[in-house]
């Protein structure tokens, strides 16, 4: 199978290529992908209502960052328990 949106390397691209550890340490960082965050959170499984799910997805990217912030911001007032 042929996948036109990754089409095999040309004997002339891979004379080119460069390793990533031959490249400067900026670029590397950048090409890496999402450097680890200090502080890594759970993965969970979690039921919610239907209108609250919809109410932060319609916030756009990033609406689960925001849920925790709500979350972190009603645990100032209140116990869970």
């Amino acid at each position: 199978m042929i996948d036109e949106d990754n089409p095999e390397w040309t004997d002339e691209q891979v004379r080119q290529a460069v390793r990533l550890d031959a490249l400067p340490e900026s670029l590397q960082l950048r090409l890496r992908g999402r450097p680890r965050a200090a502080v890594t959170k759970e993965r969970i499984t979690i039921r919610l209502s239907p209108d609250v799910l919809q109410a932060f997805r319609a916030t756009g990217d990033g609406w689960q960052t925001r849920m925790d912030a709500a979350l972190k911001d009603w645990l100032k007032s209140h116990s869970p328990a």
